[in-house]
């Protein structure tokens, strides 16, 4: 059993590091425009689209938050990526052809043409915050992880994640960030197939014993199936599933923004079909490296240190059981898959910087101004998440993150329930879409101040609105599924007062049926 990292496991992070430099460098030279630098000239190919949406999907958080869930308890939270390749087969084929057709980047472009400016301004402001907030947080995660398992400080490693991030991204584009992501994809697929490997085969009995055990200690399921909202359960995992689908593949410029660099309709969608299908027996694969790690320290003799924490059992794991070799390639894939992540998430929002604010403050701007400015909000973007991620270790935690985090879900809630109602319906108005936004609004606020205790300045937790016995008691997905709930049935309904013409038909899902029904009718003629 080996306690430390052996000098090829710091070669192997060394060369993924400098490789994942080189990416960025090489593509640099072909960023001469921003169509180039944001969609990648249009000409992609299918299948490294769909890695590279797999990559982004799978982060640094699935890689140790999955296995430390299956090990504390079960699979309940695998039911959540069950659901998305049910609503994409059912939903792929109007949004990738929609949004090919309306925007021109920005998917938020798309609210501003069937709702006007403010659902635009509200749905990009969303992902802003949203999408900052979460890179910040993935990257503190996976620093602490790294910093623990290779003993070098945590500030070290941020600062090495956050240049290699920028470089790879500001200098390569969306052309590096996928081509990268297809390569770290298959080293997170290695790396996590080949834990599975040991897991299965090093205890006594082999495979056979290990998954009757771990079907025996119930570490694979997915209950308890009671239908309860107000505990994590079964069913809260398949609504939420539904909605989180849809907010992915049909709200989240990370995930659109790839349909556009495809090189017509029929190449996006085989390119989402792909990332999901790849998605989800990864997310299965870490559930089970979860359950069998379980048995693995009840049957193998093995003991875990005094101590050790759920969350740091797949680390020890790790750092302990595997090869020197391939302990360098599981840390590799653990920040790749923490740069999958970020580095999708910095262009877009670089993307969103430009199309929907700097180019409305300046309309008549040229391509390489474009370029230059989305450049500059990918450096910033990427100094604000170590910023974030700083302040969480110095702050040893969420504590006030937490209420500003909780302030941006307030503002942002119900993205999916605009998207639904300008898709699913003609009569639907921005007027009354504002009213839905309102209520929603009141709603979040309400539920996420009486249900989420807050820590300032490391004391304890407390509420900071308790109403007692009127204080939100569902379980915290139930939040977001009500919100969206919200604004497609009160927006609806409030439409229906305000007197509008109907929206074009083709910003709508019977717009996609009006050219079906035209493509038939000529080919019957021809």
């Amino acid at each position: 059993m080996q306690t430390g990292l052996h000098w090829i496991d710091y070669l192997l992070i060394i060369v993924s590091i400098l490789g994942t430099i080189y990416m960025g460098i090489y593509f640099s030279k072909r960023q001469k425009s921003s169509e180039d630098y944001f969609a990648g000239g249009g000409g992609i190919p299918s299948w490294a689209i769909g890695m590279s949406i797999f990559a982004t999907l799978i982060s640094s958080v699935t890689f140790l938050a999955y296995p430390s869930a299956a090990y504390k308890s079960n699979w309940i939270l695998l039911v959540q990526g069950l659901m998305v390749p049910i609503i994409l087969v059912c939903m792929i084929w109007v949004i990738v052809p929609l949004f090919r057709r309306v925007i021109g980047l920005s998917t938020y472009e798309y609210f501003e043409k069937r709702f006007g400016f403010f659902a635009r301004l509200y749905s990009s402001l969303a992902f802003v915050l949203t999408h900052f907030s979460k890179m910040g947080t993935v990257l503190y995660l996976v620093s602490l992880a790294l910093s623990s398992m290779m003993e070098v400080n945590i500030f070290m490693v941020i600062g090495v994640l956050t240049f290699v991030i920028i470089v790879l991204t500001l200098l390569g584009g969306i052309e590096a960030v996928i081509w990268m992501d297809v390569i770290q994809g298959f080293l997170l697929i290695g790396g996590g197939v080949f834990c599975l490997i040991l897991l299965l085969w090093v205890p006594e009995g082999g495979p056979q014993r290990v998954m009757e055990e771990a079907i025996n200690m119930k570490k694979i399921g997915f209950g308890p199936y009671d239908i309860d909202f107000t505990q994590l359960t079964f069913i809260v995992m398949v609504v939420n599933g539904i909605f989180y689908a849809i907010q992915k593949y049909g709200t989240d410029q990370t995930i659109v923004q790839r349909y556009l660099t495809a090189r017509n309709d029929h190449e996006a969608k085989k390119a989402a079909y792909l990332g999901v299908f790849l998605s989800v027996p990864v997310w299965t694969l870490f559930m089970l490296i979860g359950s069998l790690l379980f048995v693995f320290y009840q049957i193998s003799g093995t003991a875990l240190p005094a101590g050790t924490t759920v969350d740091a059992v797949f680390p020890y794991f790790i750092m302990t059981e595997l090869p020197p070799g391939v302990t360098g390639l599981v840390l590799s894939a653990l920040a790749a898959a923490a740069i999958s992540s970020l580095d999708s998430d910095m262009n877009c929002l670089a993307a969103v910087g430009v199309e929907d604010y700097y180019k409305r403050f300046n309309p008549n701007c040229s391509t390489h101004q474009k370029l230059k400015v989305g450049r500059i909000l990918v450096l910033i973007a990427g100094l604000a998440a170590a910023f974030v991620a700083v302040l969480y270790v110095l702050w040893q935690g969420e504590g006030v993150l937490g209420a500003v985090f909780g302030l941006y879900a307030i503002f942002s809630a119900g993205i999916v329930g605009i998207f639904l109602l300008g898709l699913l319906s003609r009569r639907a108005n921005k007027e009354g879409l504002y009213i839905g936004i309102g209520v929603c609004v009141l709603f979040t606020a309400y539920a996420l101040l009486t249900s989420t205790p807050i820590s300032f300045g490391g004391g304890e937790k407390s509420l900071l609105l308790d109403l007692g016995q009127y204080n939100f008691s569902q379980h915290k997905y139930m939040l977001g599924v009500y919100s969206h709930l919200i604004v497609l049935i009160v927006g609806y309904i409030a439409s229906l007062f305000f007197k509008r013409p109907k929206a074009d038909a083709n910003l709508t899902i019977y717009g996609y049926f009006k050219e079906k029904k035209n493509v038939e009718k000529i080919s019957q003629f021809s």
